[in-house]
């Protein structure tokens, strides 16, 4: 009898896409769970505020479009008659009013590092950390941005998309930048070797790392 055992599976490859989850909470919502909202909220903003970022927002005006494509969608919520299509609708929302208030000027800036944020609200502070880490944390992430800033203008909106993603949905990607499904992992590769490269030629990095 055979000993051998095939390996297990890995569990990453089952966890469900942001789409996945984005369509459950908003379900939820729709069928009157009012806690579902909060959720889909918590779990998409970071996304949305890096939509409005790649379009060239600056940080205030991401605020602004991230919090206009909620109430967009609670106006018209009743109008999405297929969940798995929420995510989409949200991140070309924010992505439609982030170039609008790019274009009409308000309060453009050129693009500067940013934390994530920690809750569904973009403007909440963040939870008290050890004031070493965190200055640590911010420095190294400064630094990566700064590199960042120096790509080319795909690379900068590529990265802002998948950078805080666990398991980034490609499909949604490819909607909110509008480059194919197929060209986005090779060119997220390639981005990140640009990176890497800036960030190691750089006699700074392994000190703030």
């Amino acid at each position: 009898m055979s000993t051998h055992r095939s390996a297990p599976p890995d569990q990453s490859e089952h966890a469900p896409s942001l789409a996945t989850i984005a369509a459950r909470a908003f379900s939820l919502h729709c069928s009157g769970d009012s806690s579902a909202m909060g959720e889909l909220v918590d779990q998409v903003t970071p996304l949305l505020w890096h939509t409005a970022r790649s379009q060239g927002a600056d940080p205030a005006t991401a605020e602004d479009v991230v919090q206009t494509a909620w109430l967009r969608l609670v106006e018209h919520a009743s109008d999405i008659s297929d969940p798995q299509a929420v995510l989409q609708w949200l991140l070309m929302t924010t992505k439609r009013e982030a170039w609008s208030a790019v274009r009409r000027g308000r309060r453009t800036v050129p693009q500067e590092p940013w934390e994530e944020p920690t809750s569904g609200d973009p403007t909440s502070p963040p939870p008290a950390r050890d004031p070493v880490s965190a200055s640590e944390d911010q420095e190294a992430s400064s630094l990566i941005w700064r590199h960042i800033q120096t790509l080319p203008e795909r690379c900068q909106q590529l990265l802002r998309l998948v950078a805080f993603v666990a398991r980034p949905d490609y499909g949604v990607v490819s909607a909110a930048l509008g480059i194919p499904v197929g060209s986005i992992g090779p060119t997220r590769g390639r981005c990140l070797a640009k990176l890497r490269a800036a960030l190691t030629s750089d006699p700074t990095w392994e000190v703030s790392a």
